[in-house]
């Protein structure tokens, strides 16, 4: 209900300020982007450029759904990585997984990705600084110094490619400054939570065209769950992660230039706590006695715990992963109106996670063989369920040739893409089957190897056309990519290897015209694919073919009152065919998933975003975001009858949630001669959220959601202040999660081995942090 009055509040107020529409008389809109401060000062709303189209341009004249998280806002609310995005802007959930420091689930308008194997492939795409990032395992490391960070809403296969069926995230880092600068950043807060990030700018080098930066960070932090086995910094939530930035610059003249960059980020954290919030009654009867076998006590809990016991695996208590990349990008004017640009790199991932997702001590109880069936004694137990997945590694190297140009009322972008990487990973499952009765259980050990090899070669072309007749306000847009995927699996459980073939030919058409200069409306048609392959966790070789979508998409991005007001609504539908549903089971013969195109599905819904300078001194901004996903087809094999029925009306879309709303208010002030002071105050929220097809593959899909989550952020700081006879400093107070929401991050069902559980995120932190600039 809650979620229904915002919606109405938000939507009336874009209403009441078309109606008070007055004449609008801005700047020129370049002069306006390149000088930000000038549109402060004059109490206008600063403008966003952003890359959605692989080209510069204004976030306004942008005919894409698109939301710009500036590097400032970033740095204001302490985010370290992309999973914090998604309180910032509509429909798009991050989602950290369980066992692994470096996975994250992503879905926007509905469609991602649960899938956490090597060998799977994402729905959205990630992207930093044009480099597309294959895997969701290594998706999530720290973000050293980013300028900002693009939310690309719905299909972008036409410029981006595969995998990019929801959107696309782009990350874009800050390039290195002209004159020599450092900067220090510190921050201190509860759980022992503190990092320091330091920045050097070389600026120009000598006489020569090179400038450089070099930026280091270091996070740690004790955990937020106290393992009464383990010290406070090996703790359930806690990490010790290492992040290097070096980036390379050189301009040439005007006609080239050469960026190099190397991201290095090495993590060694505990995942957060996976608490058990159900059990069978026959597994809850037989973990119960293993007290009176000298075990920990069997601990189910549908509120949230503090404390408990968590047993070491081999000795540890953490994951531990690295991550590297290698970038080179060079630009060549061939023309005044004419661009080559290359993007060459090389990526590499390998982690050794901790998987312990049984939420107890170490458990005793009676124990059968499993090949006699023979009493074997009272042991300790492998479960409810354990693993090992190491080695876990992926590397990848992709080329990008972009042309981009335009000539009078034309303009266009064409290119050529490669692709290639490969992945493995060992999976050590280690777990206890309870057998009905819940008098005995078995030990078990099945082992799951899987790796496999992707090579893509795609060509696309896209281009404008702005006829001189309008006056340059109708914008027409077609686009269109070929791409050729070759896809090689082999998994443990069979010796066959899956070698096969898929092509996708993707398409844009859309439509734009400025009603004004400050109104701008566009339609949009456009398509995109998922990459076809094989399902990871079979136990036999199964493909599957590409999912394929069609969106329908009307925009209206406008600005109010000399720009003091923006507002940007979209509206859309999607039409999903062959949809890849990943059906997670686990049973006697350890954790599997199959992936099937199983279900066509219709997806429809709508964004609006609001930023709006109430006053000189204060700012808001605001979303709201509505995702309405239908099956209109499901069908799923019973395992009772055999027979292959539709399950439509009772499917569900993994980790959706169908409505997200996010109020940022913040005031400039300055109580003092020198410095500036700034109250902001963040607030988001998130409906619920599923984690499974359905109740007849989840069994206890409903005792493992997410009821909704909400989070309230402040930040109450003094900036710019004097340091020295050429630097300042800031300092800030912080607190997340104020409200200490018991806010549920993820949620697995183990309904063949009798058990589900969540893992929380943080509760209320607080602390402060100061920088320094030279």
């Amino acid at each position: 209900m809650a979620f229904r009055v915002v919606n109405v509040i938000i939507i009336a107020g874009i209403f009441a300020a078309v109606g008070a529409l007055a004449p609008a008389s801005r700047a020129n809109a370049q002069e306006a982007a390149g000088n930000a401060q000038a549109a402060e000062s004059s109490g206008q709303l600063v403008e966003v450029t952003v890359t959605a189209r692989r080209k510069a341009e204004l976030l306004q004249d942008t005919p894409v759904s698109v939301t710009a998280v500036s590097g400032q806002l970033l740095d204001q609310l302490n985010v370290q990585d992309i999973a914090r995005v998604a309180e910032l802007a509509p429909n798009i959930s991050i989602a950290h997984q369980p066992v692994s420091t470096t996975a994250a689930t992503i879905s926007i308008r509905g469609i991602g990705q649960t899938e956490a194997a090597s060998t799977a492939e994402m729905g959205v795409g990630l992207y930093l600084d044009g480099v597309y990032i294959a895997r969701t395992t290594g998706a999530v490391f720290d973000l050293v110094d980013l300028e900002r960070v693009e939310v690309l809403r719905g299909p972008q296969g036409t410029l981006f490619g595969r995998n990019s069926v929801g959107g696309a995230v782009q990350l874009v880092s800050k390039r290195p400054a002209d004159d020599f600068a450092i900067e220090e950043k510190l921050s201190y807060g509860r759980f022992s939570d503190w990092y320091s990030r330091t920045r050097l700018d070389t600026g120009l080098i000598g006489n020569s065209p090179f400038k450089a930066t070099v930026a280091y960070l270091h996070r740690e932090r004790d955990g937020d769950f106290d393992n009464t086995l383990a010290p406070d910094d090996k703790d359930p939530g806690s990490f010790d992660n290492d992040a290097v930035w070096v980036a390379l610059a050189g301009e040439f003249g005007d006609r080239f230039s050469a960026y190099y960059s190397l991201d290095w980020n090495q993590r060694d954290g505990a995942p957060p706590f996976f608490q058990l919030t159900v059990a069978s009654p026959d597994v809850a009867a037989y973990y119960g006695l293993s007290p009176t076998f000298g075990g920990a006590p069997f601990v189910v809990s549908r509120e949230r715990l503090e404390s408990g016991q968590l047993v070491p695996l081999g000795n540890r208590l953490t994951s531990e992963s690295e991550t590297v990349g290698h970038a080179l990008t060079l630009e060549a004017r061939l023309t005044d109106a004419v661009t080559l640009k290359s993007i060459s790199s090389y990526r590499s991932f390998e982690q050794h996670p901790y998987c312990n997702l049984s939420g107890n001590g170490q458990l005793r109880g009676p124990v059968l063989d499993p090949v006699t069936f023979q009493f074997a004694g009272i042991q300790d137990l492998y479960g409810p369920y354990t693993c090992d997945n190491h080695p876990q590694r992926q590397h990848q190297v992709s080329e990008e040739l972009q042309l981009l140009g335009g000539a009078g009322q034309w303009s266009y972008v064409a290119g050529l893409y490669y692709f290639s990487e490969k992945s493995y990973e060992h999976n050590q499952q280690r777990f206890t089957f309870v057998l009905p009765g819940g008098q005995a259980a078995l030990n078990l050990t099945p082992l799951l190897s899987i790796g496999g090899e992707t090579e893509s070669t795609a060509g696309f072309g896209q281009v404008s056309y702005r006829p001189a007749a309008l006056a340059d306000k109708l914008e027409l847009t077609a686009g269109a990519r070929y791409t050729q995927d070759n896809k090689k699996f082999f998994s443990s459980f069979f010796t066959q290897r899956g070698d096969k073939d898929f092509s996708n030919t993707s398409w844009l058409a859309s439509a734009s015209y400025k009603f004004t200069r400050d109104v701008m409306g566009f339609a949009r048609v456009s398509t995109g694919y998922k990459a076809g392959g094989f399902s990871a966790r079979s136990n036999i070789l199964v493909s599957y073919e590409p999912e394929k979508v069609t969106a329908y998409e009307l925009g209206l991005k406008a600005e109010w009152f000399d720009r003091r007001l923006r507002t940007n609504l979209s509206v859309y539908q999607s039409d999903y065919k062959d949809l890849q549903v990943n059906q997670f089971r686990a049973g006697s013969g350890g954790t599997n998933a199959d992936t099937t195109n199983a279900a066509e599905a219709t997806i429809r819904g709508y964004e609006l975003e609001i930023a709006a300078r109430l006053a000189d001194a204060l700012t808001l901004d605001a979303s709201y975001g509505y995702t309405d996903p239908k099956y209109d087809r499901y069908l799923f094999r019973d395992p009772v009858t055999n027979q292959i029925i539709d399950v439509s009306s009772q499917g569900k879309f993994s980790d959706v949630a169908r409505e997200t709303v996010h109020v940022g208010v913040e005031y400039g002030f300055q109580p003092f001669s020198v410095g500036r002071a700034s109250a902001r105050l963040d607030w988001s929220k998130r409906s619920r959220r599923y984690f499974g097809p359905g109740l007849f593959v989840t069994t206890y899909m409903n005792e493992t959601l997410d009821p909704g989550t909400e989070n309230l952020h402040a930040r109450l700081a003094l900036a710019d202040m004097p340091l020295g006879s050429n630097g300042s400093w800031d300092v800030g107070l912080w607190g997340d999660n104020l409200t200490d929401h018991n806010n549920v991050g993820y949620g697995i069902s183990f309904g063949g081995l009798g058990f589900g559980g969540v893992m929380y995120s943080p509760p209320r932190s607080y602390g402060i942090d100061v920088k320094l600039r030279f």
